[in-house]
């Protein structure tokens, strides 16, 4: 089936929808709607907002791309915070009000499994689609590959330290150990750097906080002393900022490093040459692709996956390094920034020569 032709099948059943809802009286939101599976809401669950993506990117590319395809769906949304048990309170809210499609990017996957297999347990109807992070029991799994996101990491380290990383010493702040992306990037990250650096002097959890992150790099410099620090991971770019502060105020400038989201303050950052490169995931195909299994699963639409994750129909879409060399290729050729974003007066000078335009 085609893009065109599945857009008509997707139009056609929620319409379908909406004219059984007006003939039974009832609206989309109503207990008895949500029994009989006719409600055309899809629900939105993001786990934080000290990670600018998500408010920034993922909401709206999803919103955008559920309305694109179905426009009598309504998107229910709502974040977390990094508080799990607000979280579970929205998914209960979400499944009382009648939404029968959840993309849940949970704060603790673990926890969230449970939730799950409760409510699928009494709503036969209730689909999942685990959002960026895996969660056992789910419909459907959309995230980028994750250990190859830890191993790009791990290689532009390598690639920065250059002939210098068979000595070097690296520090590493890892993500929030709940997290069971942070485990997958953490593995990769080892992957790539194991065997091929001097040595991992000192690895801690950043728990996706920037302010744990800087707390740890300075127990990092106390440790290991600053003239004993070759190069840092961080795993995500909001924690590099917290790294690159400690660094800063211990005296340690111009040394490597890394983080991921392509965050705007991360590009910045790569463009001032505080921050050596970052790892893009495009909200505009997680975001996208997310919305359109979950438009799919809500009209009982074949599922297109690439592969299967643990035995749930999965698409892993693939990340990209950015750095000083391809931020206009990348983040700005693709909408996700412009120039006027980026450069401000005291950058301006920097990103006209690496041709930021």
């Amino acid at each position: 089936m085609n893009a065109m032709t599945r857009h008509a099948v997707v139009a056609a059943a929620a319409a379908s929808m909406a004219l059984s809802l007006t003939a039974c009286g009832g609206d989309a939101g109503s207990d008895e709607s949500a029994d009989k599976g006719s409600s055309t809401k899809i629900g939105l669950l993001l786990p934080e907002n000290k990670t600018s993506r998500y408010e920034a990117l993922d909401r709206p590319k999803f919103e955008e791309a559920v309305r694109g395809t179905c426009l009598d769906c309504e998107i229910v949304y709502n974040n977390a915070v990094s508080d799990v048990v607000k979280q579970k309170q929205q998914f209960d809210q979400l499944i009382a009000g009648g939404v029968r499609v959840i993309a849940l990017d949970p704060v603790d996957a673990t926890k969230a499994a449970g939730w799950v297999k409760e409510a699928k347990g009494k709503n036969k109807s209730l689909k999942i689609v685990a959002y960026d992070r895996a969660i056992a029991g789910a419909d459907a799994y959309v995230s980028h590959d994750n250990t190859k996101v830890g191993e790009l990491q791990g290689e532009a380290l390598l690639a920065a330290l250059g002939d210098e990383a068979s000595e070097a010493d690296v520090v590493m702040i890892n993500g929030d150990e709940k997290d069971p992306n942070a485990g997958q990037f953490k593995e990769g990250a080892h992957n790539a750097l194991d065997g091929k650096v001097g040595r991992i002097a000192f690895e801690a959890s950043g728990e996706w906080d920037p302010k744990v992150a800087g707390e740890k790099m300075s127990a990092a410099i106390s440790n290991l002393g600053k003239d004993k620090i070759d190069a840092v991971y961080s795993a995500n770019d909001g924690m590099a900022g917290g790294i690159i502060t400690s660094l800063d105020n211990a005296g340690i400038k111009r040394i490597p490093v890394g983080g991921q989201d392509a965050e705007k303050a991360a590009i910045q950052r790569i463009i001032a040459g505080t921050q050596t490169f970052t790892v893009y995931k495009s909200p505009l195909e997680l975001a996208p692709k997310a919305a359109e299994v979950a438009v799919d699963l809500l009209m009982d639409l074949p599922l297109r996956a690439k592969s299967e994750v643990n035995g749930i129909p999965s698409h892993l879409l693939d990340p990209v390094i950015v750095d000083k060399t391809n931020i206009q290729s990348t983040v700005v050729s693709e909408g996700i920034y412009t120039a006027d974003d980026l450069c401000t007066d005291d950058l301006a000078e920097k990103c006209a020569k690496l041709g930021i335009k």
